[in-house]
């Protein structure tokens, strides 16, 4: 090969290791979904969310209203709602639920029978309303590390939910602030539903 073809070829090299790194352009956006998440007071979703973010536990305050945050994974940012969960409160949801793409539901598996009582009649209420009866549902038994914790089995046959959430997107998951790969895995489930359900709408 003659001196003039090698420096050609080590020109298209060096042209290629050019493109590969200064013309390769920014990564495509990650898609951004917007939830709204739900739970009586004390069920935890202010901790699961801010753990998710990265946020110091000590910050953490129980939300008396609501509170959005942006929830990054590696495929999609979650922007979540969070509304609070008190009595006052709860009333006032579905006031919110408007372009929602999804909806976390978080429940105390720990909790007394009232109270576990209470999130049944809520979830029911949100898997029936008109603005999400349609979309994809996560539905965290938080808590599981205490004692008291009932496990997934239980929560879901209390809830009722196989002939209620007939023929709906929904995954129930049980989690703590203990096991995040398990709370992680949780949400890429739930983002698969998100990206099938919006594939579907297109």
């Amino acid at each position: 090969m003659s001196d003039l073809r090698i420096s050609e070829a080590f020109l298209y090299m060096d042209y290629l290791c050019f493109r590969a790194l200064c013309c390769k352009g920014p990564p495509p956006a990650r898609p951004e979904y917007d939830l709204v998440c739900i739970g009586l007071t004390g069920s935890g979703k202010t901790s699961l969310l801010s753990k998710l973010c990265s946020e110091s536990p000590d910050s953490v305050v129980s939300t008396t209203g609501f509170s959005i945050k942006a929830v990054p994974f590696q495929n999609a940012i979650l922007n979540v709602k969070e509304l609070g969960g008190a009595d006052n409160i709860r009333k006032y949801w579905s006031r919110y639920y408007q372009g929602s793409q999804g909806v976390i539901f978080v429940l105390d598996s720990a909790s007394s029978e009232d109270d576990l009582e209470t999130a049944r009649n809520e979830l029911h209420s949100a898997l029936q309303h008109p603005q999400l009866c349609t979309l994809p549902f996560l539905i965290l038994a938080n808590h599981q590390d205490k004692p008291a914790a009932r496990s997934v089995q239980e929560v879901k046959k209390y809830f009722e939910l196989e002939p209620l959430a007939r023929g709906k997107r929904w995954i129930l998951q049980p989690c703590s602030l203990d096991d995040m790969e398990a709370l992680k895995d949780s949400f890429s489930q739930l983002i698969n539903l998100l990206e099938d359900h919006e594939a579907v709408r297109m």
